[in-house]
């Protein structure tokens, strides 16, 4: 059984737990909930195959043997797909054999962890993980030209001006802002700020869109934000270089 622990209404790292052991995914799920972090927790292979093709994750944390399809065989096909091969993967097991250890990391495994872990090494080990391969998803504060997005105090200042924004356009801004110059389709931002069981009509980005242009833009200030035409939306990564 499939369970989504958080839904995916904000822009915090995705972990996906791919875990058999009830009692193991619940303290992960708990632990990792707590530090701020979206979770969700499957317990076999083949619905965590479901639920990757469906949505990539900032980071998997993968059991080497799993019903349905094992741990080691998930990981082997995660590197052979383009959008994943450097989706970070840490192998939970109880093997903890040098010959085992080597296997799972050859495979393409980024980290291998022996049951019973220590969960502050392992916690520390994710946000080392995330912090290599995403420091946009763990930064506290993003910032582009003179806009600065401060994620502990949930503000917004354009130059010297505080930019009051609600709490969709928040996340709006937040998810642009990582990635700037990535263009983003409107079914995909749906899908990061409102979430991926949101049944809110496309146009409602347009209409979240044409707010936040207008809180960021005052006067003379550049328009942060790049409509592409048949596509979508990006934040302009040249704001403060011309």
């Amino acid at each position: 059984m499939t369970k989504e622990t958080s839904k995916n209404i904000d822009t915090k790292p995705r972990i996906l737990i791919v875990e058999d052991e009830a009692a193991i995914g619940l303290l992960l799920t708990y632990n990792l909930e707590a530090e701020g972090y979206q979770v969700t927790h499957c317990e076999r292979g083949d619905e965590a195959e479901l639920l990757l093709a469906e949505s990539v994750p900032d980071l998997v944390i993968l059991d080497w043997m799993l019903p349905g399809v094992s741990g080691l065989e998930i990981c082997r096909r995660l590197r052979n797909r383009e959008e994943t091969r450097d989706l970070p993967v840490i192998m939970l097991t109880a093997r903890g054999e040098e010959n085992e250890r080597v296997r799972g990391l050859s495979i393409g495994a980024d980290d291998y962890v022996v049951k019973p872990f220590s969960l502050p090494e392992l916690m520390a080990r994710i946000h080392a993980l995330l912090r290599r391969a995403k420091p946009e998803r763990v930064a506290g504060r993003l910032q582009l030209g003179d806009l600065v997005l401060d994620r502990e105090t949930r503000r917004v200042h354009r130059a010297e001006r505080e930019v009051h924004l609600g709490p969709t356009e928040f996340r709006l801004l937040e998810h642009l802002m990582e990635k700037p110059g990535r263009v983003y389709t409107r079914g995909q931002l749906l899908d990061a700020v409102w979430g991926l069981s949101s049944e809110i009509d496309e146009r409602t980005v347009d209409v979240h869109i044409g707010r936040l242009r207008k809180l960021l833009s005052r006067g003379k200030e550049k328009d942060p934000l790049r409509t592409v035409r048949g596509s979508g939306y990006a934040m302009d990564e040249r704001l403060g270089k011309i």
